[in-house]
């Protein structure tokens, strides 16, 4: 290659973002800072690292197993199912209660299938209980137990498609690790201003002290300001927009701790109790992902299918019921 069309080629303009890439960059102005547009290089330093990012999002719902019927049928039969619930009618009551399911179920494309599609997750709890169990031929009472049980089911992203319901789950994915870095940029400014209102009040207090006898006291506090003064300067300079661009594509790079999936195994009988090992008639092993998003909290994550019919006797249900309690 000829000197001349090597720097042909470095000014060569970059070329524009694919669609998704372009999307995603209006999502970071929309969800972290609508500052970062201004910076300089905001496409170019950030490109790179949302496709990365879009990659990991997309590779993470693809671990998601399921569809996972849930309904009453499967509540007898599946075991993940069986636990997931306390009794088949907490499913309905799931089903009911789902703001996101009323609003599928309101929308016309809801009937252009028997069933939709959604992510179910949940979280896991576990209890001490002392219970009965069988020891060799005697049964003991009062024997402690640790209980597996679930809370705040809930299904986010129902469609009637499943690649839409997918579609949906990876730009959620990928607004919860924006979401998280515009929680870093917020406590950032959190500390700036205490850091702001730290300096203040010490400027204040060696304002007294200069015209008092404390001369070691003074020097004690002088160097405390500056120290104040120091950290004011590097908090602030993180939060220009240069910086913030730079590190927002660092963390892209590596989204692994604000969001993954971490394989859990765990042995239960039909009452939920915790066993060392499966059986063939009464405890199984339960094999499920957790997610870890945001809040930092682990939720059961998996992908549900739904028969609609099922759905909207159950969101009946469950508005007749709260008439009846406005009722009374």
């Amino acid at each position: 290659m000829s000197l001349l069309s090597a720097v042909s080629d470095f000014l060569k303009p970059a070329p524009p973002p694919d669609p998704a890439v372009r999307q995603a960059l209006g999502r970071v102005a929309e969800l972290v800072d609508p500052l970062l547009r201004l910076a300089p290089g905001f496409e170019r330093q950030l490109s790179g690292p949302l496709q990365h990012a879009l990659g990991y999002c997309a590779g993470l719902v693809a671990a998601l197993p399921g569809p996972v019927d849930i309904n009453r049928q499967a509540f007898a039969s599946d075991p993940l199912v069986h636990a997931l619930f306390a009794t088949a009618d907490d499913i309905v009551q799931m089903l009911g209660r789902s703001q996101a399911v009323r609003d599928y179920l309101a929308e016309p494309c809801s009937w252009d299938s028997d069933h939709f599609y959604a992510m179910f997750a949940a979280r896991r709890q576990q209890k001490k209980q002392l219970g009965m169990a069988q020891q060799g031929e005697v049964i003991r009472n009062d024997v402690p137990q640790l209980v597996l049980y679930f809370s705040g089911q809930t299904l986010i992203e129902p469609s009637c498609q499943l690649d839409a319901t997918l579609h949906g789950l990876r730009c959620k994915a990928l607004e919860s690790l924006l979401h998280t870095f515009h929680a870093h940029v917020e406590a950032l400014r959190h500390e700036r201003e205490g850091l702001r209102a730290d300096v203040s009040a010490e400027r204040a207090h060696l304002t007294v002290l200069r015209g008092s006898s404390g001369g070691r006291e003074y020097a004690v506090g002088t160097r405390h300001l500056a120290e104040l003064d120091a950290q004011l300067r590097r908090t602030a300079e993180s939060l220009l927009p240069e910086q913030l661009l730079a590190a927002l594509a660092d963390y892209l790079q590596a989204p692994e701790p604000a969001l993954h999936l971490t394989p859990v195994s765990i042995t239960v009988d039909r009452l939920g109790v915790v066993r060392d090992e499966a059986d063939e008639y009464n405890a199984h092993t339960l094999n499920f992902p957790e997610l870890t998003a945001r809040d930092r909290r682990l939720h059961l994550a998996m992908l549900a299918r739904i028969s609609r019919d099922e759905a909207i006797e159950a969101v009946d249900m469950v508005r007749d019921q709260q008439h009846r309690f406005m009722l009374i």
